[in-house]
């Protein structure tokens, strides 16, 4: 079935006098209050196929028990390595922040979506701040929802780096944003040294192979929000099947839903649970295993009555680092399946060339070889 799932159209907005691209900005709420969906958020049909109406069940893995308890830990590296190589995702619990604290994420969310438009689009800049449907990006194809992005180094001793860049987007006001985003980000920081330990034992090789990958990790903190869409039947996704090009996703959902994962060739929802967290592999760290770890296809679906939140921690390596795999998962023999690429080529490759899709990673390869120069004379 993922081979039917079509490429999608690059078509950025046209160029204004000065360069910049046009942008047409949507508002949800008066889209809601129309109740019919524009054009440029209709999906094409390949990508509607239908939700199986089964649910998936994911490892469920106790952080804090794998920390304490080597036993433990042989074990959900057992458990782990199955579904990454059936389909890239498990869920984490107990992870060292109380619900309370998760509450006051979500909260500080919602208040940033509910800023008028105009602030909004005073919040757009490149790489960061606010979109809205991506339109900065595309004209076609639209995604129902809005997204606030901003940046976090792992290797650095600013503490304030996220409270800075808050502040630089929004502004002063939102400090107390900036200080709960900041929590947040150092938390995800700290569990993802133990995700990455937990995945090299699962790949059977050096356990600190991962940890000394992503030491210096440029990550992407990504809030999304998906308004209600009364016309939700008539062609509008939240986000269409696509794999994250990154090396993991850490996603903390509200209790909403619409998240579905491909699995046993058909689409299947993951229902959220309190104080859980999924992790999601994504092409980077698929090509780190040497393709033996798959990259997750995933989709969002809009409720017709409801709005959703959730939080998407896209864990990156540096941009300069070269993803290879390690040697230990190179047998003999066996031939590599991806070559050698540089984190920043492929996120730029996302930007400027190609939609992220359902074989993003592939298309990169291809392009890439298609680009460099031929050595024949």
């Amino acid at each position: 079935m993922e081979s039917n799932i079509p490429s999608l159209p690059f078509c950025p907005p046209p160029k204004d006098q000065k360069g910049e691209n046009k942008i047409q900005f949507f508002d949800f709420t008066s889209l809601q209050k129309e109740g019919k969906v524009p054009k440029e958020f209709i999906w094409p049909s390949e990508n509607w196929v239908k939700s199986s109406g089964e649910i998936i069940k994911l490892p469920l893995i106790d952080i804090g028990a794998i920390k304490s308890d080597e036993a433990a830990m042989s074990y959900a590296a057992e458990i782990v390595r199955k579904a990454c190589i059936e389909h890239g995702a498990f869920e984490v619990t107990n992870i060292g922040v109380d619900s309370d604290f998760i509450n006051d994420v979500l909260q500080e969310t919602n208040n940033i979506f509910k800023l008028p438009l105009s602030k909004k689009i005073s919040a757009i800049a490149k790489d960061s701040g606010f979109s809205v449907a991506h339109a900065e990006r595309y004209t076609t194809v639209l995604p129902w929802k809005e997204t606030f992005t901003f940046m976090f180094k792992h290797n650095t001793k600013n503490d304030t780096q996220v409270v800075d860049a808050i502040d630089s987007l929004l502004g002063e006001e939102f400090q107390q944003a900036g200080l709960v985003y900041q929590k947040y980000c150092n938390a995800m920081n700290e569990l993802s040294e133990v995700i990455m330990e937990l995945l090299a034992i699962s790949l059977g090789v050096d356990r600190k192979h991962y940890q000394r990958f992503f030491e210096d990790a440029e990550s992407m903190m990504r809030c999304n929000f998906y308004p209600p869409c009364s016309a939700s039947l008539s062609g509008a996704l939240g986000n269409g099947p696509h794999c994250d090009p990154i090396s993991i996703t850490i996603l903390l959902q509200d209790q909403v839903g619409g998240l579905e994962i491909f699995a046993d060739n058909k689409w299947l929802a993951l229902p959220p649970k309190p104080n859980t967290l999924v992790i999601n592999i994504g092409d980077t760290f698929m090509a780190l295993t040497n393709g033996l770890y798959k990259s997750c296809l995933h989709r969002v679906l809009v409720s017709n009555k409801v709005e959703r939140k959730s939080l998407t921690f896209f864990m990156n390596p540096r941009g300069d680092k070269i993803v290879s795999p390690p040697k230990e998962l190179l047998g003999k023999d066996e031939a590599r399946k991806y070559p050698d690429y540089k984190w920043l080529d492929l996120y730029k490759f996302t930007q400027k060339t190609r939609r992220v899709d359902a074989k993003t990673l592939d298309s990169f390869i291809a392009w890439r070889s298609s680009s460099q120069p031929s050595n024949s004379n």
